[in-house]
């Protein structure tokens, strides 16, 4: 399997590790038809643009601290806290402090599939 599709009982880690994690803004770190999972690397003062996914999503402040704005509330995430978004919910996010963010994302069946 590659790395982005690895055995379900595989261990992944979540740290960013090495040199090539410096620059990585994103890091995909699993991936299936129906469940994705990335790292985010975000620096103190760094933006990410109001988006929305799909599916559901999971943000997960590992380290650091983050503005993470959703229906017309901000509220901060510390390293240890997360919080669960419905799909479709415009949001938008800042690195308070350097920070790491797990993102898990649920895919939404594509219905052409069928």
């Amino acid at each position: 399997m590659s790395a982005l599709q690895p055995k379900l009982s595989e261990v992944i880690s979540v740290r960013p590790e090495g040199p090539s994690a410096v620059g990585a803004a994103s890091t995909a770190l699993a991936k299936t038809d129906t469940l994705e999972v990335r790292r985010l690397l975000l620096a103190k003062g760094r933006e990410i643009p109001t988006h929305q996914a799909r599916g559901e999503i999971t943000v997960h402040c590992l380290e650091g601290r983050i503005a993470f704005t959703a229906d017309a509330t901000t509220r901060e995430l510390r390293g240890g806290q997360m919080l669960v978004l419905a799909a479709g919910e415009p949001h938008s996010l800042v690195g308070l402090e350097d920070s790491t963010v797990l993102v898990t994302k649920v895919l939404p069946a594509n219905p052409l599939a069928s």
